[in-house]
């Protein structure tokens, strides 16, 4: 169950330092690693970002290789038609996040303030030395008003799952690794972004382009299809039957591969019966016959310029694997396009002879 109330409560920052200690004995109670969620916000730091973002984002490179389900004359297809390449952001679930300066920090372990607070929250005086050796030498950094203290970070909000229990442990695996001093005009710890993330992330940052299609029979200046005839229509241009799409950001690379298999049609006025893309009509395929077509049962002339709308869509199915071990499945994802086919109706004239005297 996913967890609503996740960050709706604010607490001192000794909490962090509970959880340091729990995660150093071995341990990480639930509560602790719930805790540690708000105890940045309730602290008074400042909000800062470990990569070129200011709200802890890393860039990704994304690749994109779109494998054409247009046929040529012979039925074969599967040219790589395309390609896109983007640079995008990512948000990782955890990343460290600048806290106060040097000076600050130690004015607050100095004073007390840090113990006290830890105190109101299950903390013991023994515990000082402890609470403030999870800031290493900090001592050095006492009259250092521009140098900055990270501290790690995890929003459930870019957590991919819903698993509540799952998301604690992340958060108490990456908290144990504790604060870390940055000097001004150097760079906070990179964050590593998990590859279920960085899928999901790429495949958003990527356009999958609408598909188009060929027919016949294409009579006349205008094009037109007839009524009550097999009107065999293929795939062309860049339509896609497969995309390949690979993202790096750090030391992680995802690669995402969306199949589809087929066109779905919806002609306004007739019949479409699809299983595949689609061939273009030749004599030689002919005999073959074809796996997409649409028998319209009406023309044309009622609708707006004479031409019948067809709504046309492709469904992927998603897969990806990461170089982090990660694998899984995304939501099928459908394009949608509508074009139009002018259909003509073949009018017939029966007449009887005159009578001849």
């Amino acid at each position: 169950m996913k967890m609503a109330n996740f960050r709706t409560r604010s607490l001192p920052i000794a909490c962090v330092m509970l959880l340091f200690l729990a995660v150093s004995a071995g341990f990480v109670p639930g509560a602790w690693a719930k805790e540690i969620q708000d105890v940045h916000a309730g602290s008074g730091s400042s909000s800062g970002s470990v990569s070129a973002s200011e709200d802890g984002s890393v860039t990704m490179t994304v690749t994109a290789q779109y494998t054409s389900a247009a046929a040529d004359g012979s039925g074969s297809g599967g040219a790589t038609v395309s390609s896109q390449s983007v640079t995008a952001a990512v948000h990782p679930v955890c990343w460290y996040r600048q806290d106060r300066t040097g000076e600050e920090v130690a004015e607050w372990l100095d004073s007390g303030e840090a113990l006290r607070q830890a105190s109101v929250h299950g903390g013991r005086p023994e515990n000082d030395k402890i609470i403030k050796g999870m800031y290493p030498d900090y001592g050095s950094y006492a009259d250092d008003t521009e140098g900055h203290w990270y501290l790690p970070w995890c929003d459930w909000t870019y957590y991919n799952g819903d698993d509540a229990q799952e998301f604690q442990q992340l958060l108490g695996q990456f908290t144990s690794n504790g604060p870390v001093y940055v000097p001004a005009g150097e760079s906070a710890p990179a964050p590593e972004v998990d590859g279920e993330t960085l899928a999901r992330a790429a495949w958003d940052a990527v356009t999958i382009p609408t598909a188009t299609i060929g027919y016949n029979p294409s009579v006349g200046d205008v094009g037109a299809t007839i009524v009550g005839m097999d009107t065999w229509v293929w795939a062309t241009g860049d339509t896609p039957k497969e995309v390949t799409v690979t993202a790096t950001a750090g030391s992680t690379t995802a690669t995402i591969t969306a199949t589809a298999s087929m066109l779905t049609l919806q002609p306004k006025d007739g019949t479409a019966t699809c299983t595949g893309f689609g061939i273009p009509w030749t004599e030689e395929n002919d005999a073959k016959g074809t796996d997409c077509k649409i028998v319209f049962n009406r023309s044309s002339a009622h609708f707006k310029d004479s031409v019948t709308p067809v709504d046309i869509k492709v469904s992927y199915a998603i897969t990806y694997t990461a170089t982090d071990g990660a694998t899984g499945t995304m939501d099928t994802h459908t394009t949608s396009t509508t074009t139009t086919i002018p259909v003509a109706e073949i009018q017939t004239l029966n007449t009887q002879p005159t009578k001849q005297p």
